[in-house]
């Protein structure tokens, strides 16, 4: 599908929203999954998912936890909101999380955002502009940041490139998509792969970037932690963009 044949659909398309709350939040070093850690008196799964419902982009939400995570499944169960919010249970890897969640969207939707919970204070601003670039007709849209370190490959501890900086981005979520080629990416066979734009880039479907923000870091370890407890704490946290 091109961008100018999708465009007039994705204008009107529903959009679903997948957040992925997967992660084990080993280097948090909290001794329990990452989505149930606290800080600003919220678990990361409650801020991510307050995030997408402060954008009011989304006609759908699916949450996919971990299978057996009766903790974060009350969590979501117990938001009041007038966005429908249904909760699923993930697979053993993220591909196969995103899959749950595209399994649980209902039949109404068109375009749909994946979001990390770990991005827990990511502004209400970056989903609009991901969604904006989807009905503008692109068929994936990431948010990305500039690089502001110098980036090596590096190979048997010997450095072999160094790629120009002007040129690197680092990606944030969420990511946006065209529902149904997302749901054809995934149905392709190859390693597995840390984003959903990379899925898209192996079909050689176009993947336009749009502006992310500094807030949408990913909570990993405990200064993370620590920054996102500042961050929540300050009048504009979490509307910056």
């Amino acid at each position: 599908m091109s961008e100018t044949s999708s465009r007039p659909e994705s204008a009107q398309a529903q959009v679903g929203v997948i957040i992925v709350a997967g992660g084990a939040g080993q280097r948090l070093g909290r001794g329990i999954p990452k989505a149930q850690v606290k800080f600003a008196g919220r678990s990361i799964l409650e801020h991510a998912l307050q995030g997408v419902l402060d954008a009011e982009i989304a006609a759908e939400i699916c949450v996919v936890v971990p299978a057996g995570d009766s903790e974060l499944r009350a969590a979501v169960v117990g938001v009041s909101s007038a966005t429908p919010v249904l909760v699923v249970d993930g697979g053993a890897s993220r591909p196969d999380s995103v899959a749950a969640g595209l399994s649980g969207l209902g039949a109404g939707i068109g375009l749909v955002l994946v979001h990390d919970a770990a991005r827990a204070l990511t502004p209400p601003t970056v989903f609009r502009r991901v969604v904006a670039a989807l009905r503008d007709g692109a068929e994936a849209v990431i948010p990305v940041i500039p690089v502001v370190d110098t980036i090596k490959t590096v190979d048997g501890g010997l450095v072999i490139d160094t790629p120009p900086r002007d040129t690197l981005r680092a990606v944030q979520t969420p990511q946006g998509f065209n529902l149904e080629t997302l749901r054809r990416a995934h149905q392709q066979p190859g390693a597995e792969v840390t984003d959903d734009a990379t899925l898209m880039e192996r079909l050689g479907v176009p993947v336009r970037v749009v502006e992310g923000a500094d807030a949408a870091f990913k909570v990993t370890t405990a200064q993370d932690l620590l920054l996102a407890e500042m961050l929540a704490q300050t009048p504009t946290g979490k509307t910056t963009p």
